[in-house]
């Protein structure tokens, strides 16, 4: 039963892995694997695991009953994540169904290609921190479009937008959902991922920019406006557009100073401002008939929120919590140390492997694998003579290296992002053509960045 669990979970990641050519989305063969994992745990508990039996007997009832524990201890911790991605989510669609991105994009006219080059890409690097790295991949490529004819050639600023959002995302708790996990888990803190990743995000960002403004040239040809007047009608006033973009944007910068000045966990920040931008909407807009309003209304942009990608979050990250209570997590955890013994070369190899599969279970599983040490803990182990464990405390070492590489790593291939994914899909990226183009200048700037924060704060 034990293996089996092992089984079930590596066969439900190759279905995520290989989501476009067996054309099964990733969410169900997530939540498909979250089920059959904690069945064969709870079917199976008495035999499955040496980390069952200890609980056993330490006064637990019976394995069973320690087993829907365990799923319903980890399903709280995951729904505070959940409620905070779909309240982040719903402020991010408000804000581009009122048009408010373009207070950004109105204000980029260079038609120079270096120019626009590095505007793209630190205005992504920017946002990406203030809003999350999908959004702002999203919102990016489709200024893109407006600025740029060619679709071979806007390929090439795709991929910088991707590099850069998940650059940006990596140094800020809300702008990539793998910081957002291991800041709600309390591993970093905002300030402390600010100070400690935003100067190695920038360099993973420089790099790349600094060798394509040696391949870039000459002026850009933009595309031919054919949209008439009437098609172009902007569904809501300047006013609506910048005080929508002001709130949202309020709102999600709010979070960290909520959870710092009030204790609460973050969701509930996040649903503080959603709250503030509902009530708002709603009066700016109560004197439009319903055709105009509902698609400004938050109840019509709750239609618009990915739940397919919320779904798999909580398929994958309950997958992940039964292999944390089977014990599976902690051999992987101890093989891992053994084999590599030190804490950036784990931390590296777990970014680089979230450029073929998904970072969230990478860092889902990193953090079941590795527990959080309390200061008690950290003495004890000092007076042990353990010094391993101080790079595992709030803010160490592994979990900071972690989250740049978990955010940044899956910028190497674009299948490893949300931020890639979501290129891919909109501007038909073919995945040789970034494997031949973009996966060196990823992995440049990949490098560069870790090897920045190692001689930083490492040596």
């Amino acid at each position: 039963m034990y293996a089996l669990m092992a089984l079930i979970f590596i066969l439900g990641y190759l279905c995520i892995a290989l989501e476009h050519p067996l054309k099964i989305d990733k969410a169900a063969s997530a939540l498909l694997t979250a089920v059959m994992a904690w069945t064969v745990l709870v079917l199976g508990a008495e035999s499955i695991t040496p980390l069952i039996a200890a609980a056993l007997e330490h006064g637990s009832s019976d394995s069973a009953h320690y087993a829907v524990s365990e799923l319903r201890h980890h399903l709280g911790e995951i729904s505070e994540i959940l409620f905070f991605l779909m309240g982040a989510m719903t402020i991010v669609e408000l804000i581009d169904a009122h048009e408010g991105f373009k207070v950004i994009t109105d204000r980029i006219r260079t038609t120079k290609r270096v120019h626009l080059l590095w505007l793209v890409g630190l205005i992504t690097f920017f946002l990406s921190a203030a809003l999350d790295n999908l959004a702002t991949t999203i919102v990016m490529i489709s200024l893109l479009r407006k600025l740029i004819a060619d679709q071979h050639e806007r390929w090439f600023y795709a991929g910088i937008v991707v590099i850069a959002a998940n650059a940006g995302g990596a140094w800020s708790p809300i702008g990539d959902v793998t910081t957002t996990m291991l800041w709600i888990g309390h591993q970093i803190t905002a300030s402390g991922i600010v100070v400690k990743l935003i100067v190695p995000s920038l360099v993973c960002l420089l790099v790349p920019l600094i060798i394509m403004s040696f391949v870039l040239k000459g002026d850009i040809k933009s595309p031919k406006l054919k949209e008439s007047l009437e098609s172009r009608r902007d569904p809501t006033t300047p006013f609506e557009r910048n005080l929508v973009f002001c709130l949202g944007l309020a709102a999600l910068v709010f979070v960290p100073v909520f959870k710092t000045v009030t204790g609460l966990p973050p969701y509930m920040g996040i649903l503080f401002g959603l709250g503030i931008l509902w009530i708002t909407t709603e009066i700016i807009h109560r004197s439009k008939n319903s055709e105009d309003k509902d698609p400004l209304s938050v109840v019509g942009v709750l239609r618009r929120v990915d739940v397919p990608s919320v779904l798999f979050f909580l398929g994958i990250l309950l997958a992940v919590s039964s292999l944390s209570t089977a014990g599976h997590l902690l051999e992987v955890a101890t093989y891992l140390k053994d084999s590599l013994g030190n804490i950036y070369s784990i931390a590296i190899s777990i970014g680089l492997l979230s450029a073929l599969v998904d970072n969230v279970p990478m860092v889902a599983g990193a953090m079941k694998m590795y527990p959080l040490v309390s200061p008690q803990a950290l003495a004890e182990a000092a007076a042990a003579d353990v010094p391993w464990l101080s790079n595992f405390v709030v803010n160490g070492n592994f979990w900071e290296m972690l989250a740049y590489c978990a955010g940044t790593g899956g910028s190497c291939l674009i299948i490893g992002s949300a931020a890639g994914v979501a290129a891919m899909g909109m501007e038909k990226i073919n995945f040789l053509w970034y494997l031949k183009y973009i996966t060196g200048l990823a992995f440049a700037g990949y490098i560069a960045g870790a090897m920045t924060y190692m001689a930083i704060f490492a040596l």
